[in-house]
């Protein structure tokens, strides 16, 4: 995988792990960062190597604090609304992953952090972790998806009252509005329990892993038949080669090694 300036990454027994790099800035997405997210990604879905993402942030103080506040303040309507979807695509690209994402949250998540946390598949937060969209505390709103995405999870009072409000909650109460999957006493039992997750994940079938993305993502694209796309999603996984090997392991009473064919 190529060099990048703000993000760190490592591939270790299937797992890439990706960290944001811009500690001093609490690392704060720069568009110069959401295009090294993008080309990482480019190369997820192709790489056969690698089986998950583990999304971090550099050091103790924040996953990602928002964005980059240098870089809004010189908006303007027009292309802050390419800003705003640009940053969509992006973070699209790790919902519709067909491999496990999970983001590993400490300190601040905020904003953009926030949105980029809610983009992965699962989230298990540190006990210091606070999320928060506070963007109506600069006159905007989420942009990178974050009304939606909060909204799914939380509820669609909740969701208000953060957003409106510009609030943080703490991990605990992230947890109990089912914003986070996990809650660890540090970072780094926050990241053996994504391990644990991805470890367990990459042990099943690679294309009913991919399906299952599809299907749950179909629970909230208004235009698409969610029973209709777990049908024919179904019928996909029983073509594989997988399904012979889960089927046959079964009958046969050993664990199946499973190929994603």
């Amino acid at each position: 995988m190529a060099d990048f300036v703000n993000i760190l990454t490592e591939e270790k027994n299937g797992v890439l792990y990706l960290t944001i790099n811009r500690e001093d800035k609490l690392n704060a997405l720069n568009y110069a960062t959401l295009e090294e997210i993008k080309s990482i990604f480019e190369e997820v879905a192709d790489n056969k190597s690698i089986k998950a993402v583990i999304i971090t942030g550099a050091g103790e103080k924040a996953f990602v604090a928002g964005a980059d506040i240098r870089e809004i303040a010189d908006l303007n309507e027009v292309n802050a609304r390419k800003f705003a979807e640009n940053g969509q695509e992006i973070f699209a690209m790790i919902e519709n992953c067909h491999k496990p994402v999970v983001a590993v949250t400490n300190g601040f998540t905020l904003g953009g952090g926030c949105e980029l946390a809610m983009a992965c598949h699962m989230r298990v937060a540190s006990a210091n972790a606070k999320f928060g969209q506070p963007e109506v505390n600069l006159g905007i709103i989420p942009g990178y998806g974050g009304t939606q995405r909060l909204t799914h999870l939380i509820g669609r009072g909740k969701a208000n009252e953060l957003m409106m409000t510009g609030d943080m909650v703490d991990a605990n109460e992230a947890l109990r509005l089912g914003l986070v999957n996990h809650v660890l006493p540090t970072k780094a039992e926050a990241m053996a329990k994504a391990e644990d997750i991805v470890g367990k994940i990459m042990s099943k079938a690679p294309l009913a892993i991919g399906m299952i993305v599809d299907c749950v993502n179909a629970v909230y694209l208004p235009e698409e038949n969610g029973y209709q796309t777990e049908a024919n999603s179904f019928a996909r996984c029983v073509k594989s080669g997988d399904y012979k090997e889960g089927t046959s392991a079964f009958l046969e009473k050993r664990k199946p090694v499973f190929k994603g064919e």
